[in-house]
């Protein structure tokens, strides 16, 4: 009888699973998941994700058309007071109002209304040259706004998500038989990852901001200082005719 069993118990052996075969795809499966990319996370955040980088997409293209714009005003000649002072100690003021207009420097413009007031009082050409000033300050400054409210706007957004996640994940608890330490983490985790991301956006476009603001205020300050000498030049009335 043993004899004749013999064969079943060799075809019983060799037809059972291998446990240890079995757990290695188990395995490498857990490895994978734990090793999530980062566009696997961000993809996981839900529609929330949509918005934030939008205004991501925004921030860095004003970004850099109002720094390209700002760099390209920003830039100062330093033989262009130079010049106009020698044309006014020669009293050619006509000729430096054209040298004036025919340059793209937001200073020139300021240079040039206070040109074409000379023989008024010299408030009025102060005034003339402020208001030109404010002018071309609002034109470093356009949609400097947008930026701002992005920095504002972005972690609401990713908070925003958050909260919808949470509510989400808790209702589904909810409705579980059994509840885990798995499934009440995995609902946490990818709903965090709004948060994260839209504070990440927030934190770029404030300091995209600060950037842009320093460099407004070192052009404003160039501007200012040659402003400032060319009224001085204007106080003197003897060597302009």
């Amino acid at each position: 009888m043993v004899l004749l069993n013999a064969p079943l118990l060799l075809q019983t052996i060799t037809t059972q699973p291998d446990s240890s075969a079995t757990n290695v795809p188990t395995s490498a499966q857990n490895a994978s998941e734990a090793s999530l990319s980062a566009i696997d996370l961000l993809v996981r955040g839900g529609w929330v994700m949509i918005p934030i980088a939008i205004l991501l997409f925004v921030a860095l293209v004003l970004f850099v058309e109002r720094y390209l714009y700002i760099q390209r005003t920003s830039r100062m000649d330093p033989n262009f007071l130079y010049t106009i002072r020698e044309m006014l100690f020669n009293g050619n003021v006509k000729g430096a109002t054209e040298f004036c207009r025919n340059s793209s420097l937001p200073i020139a413009r300021l240079l040039e209304k206070g040109l074409n007031r000379i023989g008024s009082p010299m408030r009025d050409i102060e005034s003339a040259i402020e208001n030109t000033a404010k002018v071309e300050i609002y034109n470093m400054e356009k949609n400097l706004g947008i930026l701002s409210a992005i920095a504002a706007i972005a972690p609401m957004f990713g908070f925003l998500g958050t909260v919808l996640g949470m509510i989400r994940a808790f209702h589904n608890i909810s409705l579980a038989d059994n509840i885990s330490i798995g499934i009440i983490a995995s609902g946490i985790y990818e709903k965090m990852i709004t948060s994260a991301t839209g504070l990440i956006v927030g934190i770029l476009a404030y300091v995209f901001y600060t950037i842009l603001m320093a460099m407004i205020d070192r052009s404003v300050n160039r501007m200012e200082v040659t402003a400032i000498d060319f009224l001085d030049l204007l106080y003197k009335p003897a060597r302009v005719s």
